[in-house]
């Protein structure tokens, strides 16, 4: 599969650069104005615009060729990185430009996604968005010690070139293929991108799978904001917010190579609300205020039911109709990252009022609740595959 590996080694330098421009965008507004909320706003604002491309922009996974899609959001995200490389530069206008690639982010992560079906075999696409997750998520870590490093050795105007210089590589796509568009153009994509939503969201199958894409994700974070203040309790240190921040992630590595190789389709389809289940039963146990060690035992476990979303993602594909399929993936992902963004909100919200126990065990029951809900909507709604879907089956299954 080498056009598979060929949109990995991309999805891989775009991934690293947005980490390095994030990292010296917020070292560059805490430098200039020496607060810590411009850099931290500075650090979230490429992810304001999320929903608004995903909403007004989505039209444009289905109606373009995916390579196309593909070649001009890193070309954007190059521009972007180069400009704000320029001396001189506000401090109201330095973080703005980073509001183009927050557009143009979900429409790129939908045309990926929506292609991968043609870059892989039969049942392929369920392993295919697994192993981009643990390559994002390796990518990610990677980034920050690459963008660290580079502002320890160089200015962070050669920082950001080296950035541009990275999603320019990926907007080069060598080994890969013009694939044509899934649909026809013609008409305003402002307009279709919305009635297109509407379509995917009236698709009866499609909306509890909505539901457990972004609901349990946004809940599952919760952990992540009380870290530093549990951490203290504990007397644990820097040492043992590490630990416990790591710890989901390491579960969930763990779970991904588990579930791809050694359960089947049929036993992944199965297993999805037991492993979703998965993530939030551990978290009941910080009723119980655990030690750092303890805590960060079952943090483990509960990474390890992330990998729901394999399930998930092959049940999402057969629900979607193959023309709308850039418009069912795109808002998708962009709620999972918004949701992801407001479950942290949230979760650091009540912990200002409720100790972190309590507020890591809420999540866990309030997502059991969920899971409970979106099981019954799954049973009234059972999914539908669309023409042009995976034949694939899963018998006597009614979850994503």
């Amino acid at each position: 599969m080498p056009e598979f590996r060929a949109l990995l080694l991309a999805q891989t330098l775009a991934t690293c650069g947005t980490v390095v421009v994030q990292t010296t965008l917020s070292v560059l507004m805490y430098a200039r104005t020496g607060s810590a909320l411009p850099a931290s706003l500075a650090f979230a604002v490429g992810f304001t615009p999320y929903l608004f491309g995903a909403t007004l922009l989505s039209a444009v996974a289905d109606r373009c060729p995916a390579r196309d899609v593909l070649v001009v959001c890193q070309a954007l995200s190059c521009a972007v990185a180069a400009a704000m490389a320029l001396p001189g530069l506000p401090v109201p206008v330095l973080p703005a430009p980073a509001l183009v690639p927050g557009v143009a982010a979900p429409v790129f992560q939908g045309a990926r996604a929506a292609a991968l079906p043609d870059l892989l075999p039969d049942g392929g696409y369920p392993p295919g968005r697994s192993l981009q997750r643990l390559v994002a998520r390796s990518t990610q870590a990677a980034g920050f010690a690459v963008g660290g490093l580079l502002l320890l050795a160089v200015p962070a105007a050669h920082a950001l070139l080296a950035s541009a210089a990275g999603f320019a590589a990926a907007a080069l796509r060598y080994g890969t293929r013009q694939r044509p568009a899934r649909l026809g153009r013609g008409g305003s994509v402002a307009r279709a991108s919305p009635a297109g939503v509407g379509q995917v969201w009236a698709v009866p199958g499609l909306r509890p799978l909505r539901l457990l894409t972004w609901l349990p994700p946004a809940l599952a974070v919760a952990p992540e904001a009380p870290a530093a203040p549990y951490a203290a309790e504990l007397g644990a240190g820097p040492a043992g917010v590490a630990l416990l921040l790591c710890a989901a992630p390491a579960g969930s590595g763990a779970g991904e190579l588990l579930y791809g190789t050694l359960l089947s389709p049929a036993a992944r389809a199965r297993l999805l609300l037991p492993s979703a289940a998965l993530i939030f039963v551990p978290l009941r146990g910080f009723a119980f205020r655990p030690g750092l060690l303890a805590a960060t035992a079952l943090l483990v476990v509960s990474g390890v039911g992330y990998p729901y979303a394999m399930a998930l993602d092959q049940r999402t594909l057969e629900a979607a109709p193959v023309a709308l399929r850039g418009r069912a993936l795109t808002p998708a992902l962009a709620g999972l990252m918004a949701g992801q963004g407001l479950g942290f909100a949230a979760a650091g919200t009540v912990a200002e009022f409720l100790a972190p126990p309590l507020v890591v065990t809420g999540a866990g029951l309030l997502g059991s609740a969920v899971l409970l809900l979106c099981r019954g909507a799954t049973r009234r709604s059972p999914v539908r595959a669309a023409p042009g879907a995976s034949t694939a089956r899963f018998p006597n299954t009614r979850t994503p």
